[in-house]
């Protein structure tokens, strides 16, 4: 559903909680009943929304959905609000751009909500709320993460409604269309092919990439899967010279920049369902973040560890021992010093200690010129506001909810929205349902990491559903092997090489670092540096597209 006007515009497919659409008159009805009226209509709908709406006195009110699975940009001049869904819509063809924005970037691979990479365009974060009156804007969020953990869960009645909410979900994320799905072989996207097919009689159509590099293609799990359910399964291989031709256009269809390098892997997925007369793929975003799969959870929970020894050991002994110079470099005790150092570091700070931007280090990557605008602490600052705003949770659950703005709303969704977008396809995310996420809330945190367990309920939930091969695999996903190619690939390495020797003209990365980069570190290290070079390539690629003539003064 799309309204776009003047004065309104709505984006999505929200209900309200007796099932009625939340149309455009349903949030009118809503504005004019005032401020609380709005925030509490904005709280208590469901599904993916974007809505902006004026009334004639002035007026106005913008929200997105909790995980801004559809965004809205705005900005406030003379007293007059304007808003859209991209923020370059906003925006003249020479408009500034915001250095710390530009930092951001470089620091997240993405420019985080509230900024946008224009100085004077604002975006609405993740569950937040806009009240426009008096030519005033007041910003705050309408709901934020509580969780209240089951006293005494019952493992098979959570199992029951889960499986049930499962189902559900993906019945209403269906839109009638041939029923279709991303299929990485992970145990998201397994989930939503199999439960397709239990909600409609109908064989899923499967769509996967793969990729001719070795430690990046997990087609196997894919075709495990889709024999599993009987989907009718569809399969295509990326390749180097696919990038070639996809990059530019890539970069530019983003609003600002944007450095998940899994965006063309999905396009391609997307591209190939289209292909097949599909209208919306499902994809299994957010299984991960609801219930407890990524890696870095149980890496954390062994660094918690070490608060828990006695403090004259810490203190007393190890601190001091590991602390000695030219301790680190002692064969054995090299992981040990590691280990501490990264201990000591309270969360969620130490989730960025490996950092790429930190550990290459701003001063040598970036010119003075432009680090004279920049708060290197900013993103920092930024993360620990929004992990204070949990509140009472353990730190699984706050890393759950830390990683629904950063890795969720502000990274992953933005990234499959984008691909299927530009190959002309709907997407529906699943997993991120409301009543999902209201389930998760309320689970166990020993029922998302159990010991050292990732989604330990989840795996066991759907135990005998999906491959026992499937629930057992290491997470993969849609990872893009371009630091290999980089180096394999000419016409691909011209791409990379002229793009970052292009961005060094721009008074932003310093020359010689751009000449090391490309001459020394990416062929040592395809892996690790190809990131660096996918994420300024990607940012030259887009200012080439959007602000061609941007430079910073000497």
């Amino acid at each position: 559903m799309t309204t776009d006007t003047d004065d309104a515009l709505l984006l999505g497919q929200a209900s309200t909680p007796d099932g009625r659409i939340a149309d455009l008159s349903f949030w009118q009805a809503a504005l004019r009943g005032g401020r609380e009226a709005a925030m509490a209509a904005a709280a208590a709908t469901r599904g993916d929304f974007a809505v902006a709406l004026r009334d004639g006195e002035g007026r106005a009110f913008l929200a997105v959905d909790r995980f801004a699975a559809r965004t809205l940009c705005y900005r406030v001049t003379d007293g007059k609000l304007q808003f859209a869904e991209r923020a370059d819509a906003l925006v003249a063809a020479d408009a500034a751009l915001d250095p710390q924005a530009l930092f951001d970037y470089l620091y997240f691979h993405v420019v985080p909500s509230p900024q946008t990479v224009f100085a004077a365009v604002q975006r609405l974060p993740p569950g937040h709320a806009l009240w426009f009156e008096d030519g005033q804007a007041r910003v705050t969020p309408y709901w934020a993460p509580r969780f209240e953990e089951a006293r005494a869960p019952s493992f098979d009645a959570l199992r029951d409604e889960f499986r049930s909410l499962l189902r559900e979900s993906v019945a209403r994320a269906l839109d009638g269309g041939k029923p279709a799905c991303f299929l990485s072989g992970g145990t998201d996207s397994s989930t939503v092919a199999g439960m397709i097919g239990e909600v409609t009689g109908r064989a899923a159509a499967t769509y996967s990439i793969g990729f001719e590099a070795e430690g990046y293609d997990e087609m196997a799990f894919a075709r495990i899967a889709a024999q599993r359910f009987g989907t009718e399964h569809h399969e295509y291989y990326v390749t180097p010279d696919d990038l070639v031709r996809s990059i530019p256009a890539m970069a530019a269809h983003f609003d600002q920049p944007f450095g998940n390098s899994s965006a063309l892997p999905a396009y391609y997925c997307a591209l190939k369902a289209r292909e097949d007369g599909v209208t919306r793929l499902l994809a299994g975003d957010g299984g991960d973040e609801l219930f407890g799969g990524n890696s870095r959870y149980a890496k954390q929970r062994v660094f918690g560890v070490y608060d828990h020894l006695p403090g004259a050991l810490r203190h007393g002994l190890l601190e001091p021992l590991f602390g000695l110079p030219g301790i680190s470099r002692v064969p054995g005790l090299k992981k040990g010093a590691s280990y501490i150092e990264q201990a000591r570091v309270p969360l969620p700070d130490r989730l960025q200690m490996y950092n790429l931007m930190l550990r290459l280090g701003p001063q040598d990557v970036l010119t003075p010129q432009a680090l004279a605008g920049m708060d290197l602490q900013g993103p920092l600052k930024q993360q620990r506001e929004v992990w204070a705003c949990v509140g009472d949770a353990s730190d699984v659950n706050k890393m759950l909810a830390f990683d629904w703005r950063y890795t969720l709303a502000e990274s992953d969704l933005p990234k499959v929205r984008a691909a299927t977008a530009l190959a002309g396809v709907e997407v529906a995310y699943p997993m991120l349902d409301r009543a999902l996420l209201d389930f998760s809330l309320r689970l166990p945190t020993s029922y998302k990491l159990r010991g050292l367990k990732l989604r330990w309920f989840f795996k066991e939930a759907l135990r005998g559903f999906l491959p026992d091969e499937i629930i057992t695999k290491k997470k993969q996903g849609f990872g893009l092997p371009f630091g290999v190619w980089a180096n394999r690939h000419e016409p691909l390495k011209r791409l990379a090489v002229d793009s970052l020797r292009s961005l060094s003209t721009r008074g932003l990365v310093r020359p010689e670092f751009i000449d090391t980069l490309v001459t020394t570190h990416l062929p040592a290290h395809p892996g690790y540096y190809g990131e660096m070079v996918w994420i300024l390539m990607m940012l030259e690629q887009w200012l080439r597209a959007h602000a061609p003539g941007w430079r910073l003064p000497a």
